[in-house]
């Protein structure tokens, strides 16, 4: 059975999304946004092995704790993001146009590609490719659980900005039709920043792309 202990963190208070298999006690951290030692602490605490590190996209606000967290652990974890956001990934995130400055961590080892099939213990995420806020940007989602991790694609009634470089309204609003308006209504949307949301809400509510 899929677990989930999400957290919010960081100057920007953003969702990063612990997630394991309870049964075989492997975990990987869904944007390890900051403070990695406190992810790090509910891992262990529940006996969890983080085996590795999933972003769906490169802003300095949804790798900042991954430092932290790899410095800990032996083996390293695998780090997985698309190759179109290693540029902004190795420019710390762009954390420097806020005044930040971070450690990114392990270099991506892994690169997300459209259909992809992630295995964590018995659970299967599937990558699915959104431009549009960055120009790597990817959601996982989990049909056995009815759970899709949707980083900073839709929040409960808004959108990820697209004016930052790589961001492009048109393609972000195409990604949401096509890749979070398509799932069942059902479906639960654990965003990077906010509450979490549905299929059904979003498509009927949120102001930004209609369904």
């Amino acid at each position: 059975m899929l677990e989930i202990v999400p957290f919010t963190l960081g100057p920007a208070m953003t969702n990063a999304y612990l997630v394991a298999d309870s049964q075989t006690k492997e975990a990987a951290v869904i944007d390890p946004a900051w403070d990695g030692r406190l992810i790090l602490a509910q891992a262990q605490r529940r006996g969890w092995r983080i085996a590795h590190l999933w972003y769906t996209h490169a802003h300095f606000d949804h790798i900042g704790g991954a430092a932290e967290i790899a410095d800990a652990l032996n083996p390293l974890p695998l780090v997985a993001l698309h190759p179109n956001d290693h540029i902004l990934w190795r420019a710390g995130g762009g954390a420097a146009l806020f005044g930040f400055r971070i450690d990114p961590g392990p270099e991506p080892t892994i690169d997300f590609v459209h259909g992809q099939i992630l295995q964590l213990g018995n659970i299967s995420f599937e990558v699915r490719f959104t431009p549009g806020h960055t120009a790597g940007h990817c959601i996982l989602y989990v049909p056995s659980a009815q759970t899709c991790f949707c980083g900073d694609l839709i929040f409960a009634g808004s959108v990820g900005r697209t004016d930052l470089p790589g961001g492009d309204f048109a393609t972000l609003e195409t990604s949401i039709r096509d890749h979070i308006y398509t799932l069942p209504d059902d479906t639960r949307l654990l965003s990077g920043h906010g509450p979490e949301t549905t299929v059904d809400e979003e498509r009927r509510t949120n102001p930004f792309v209609r369904g």
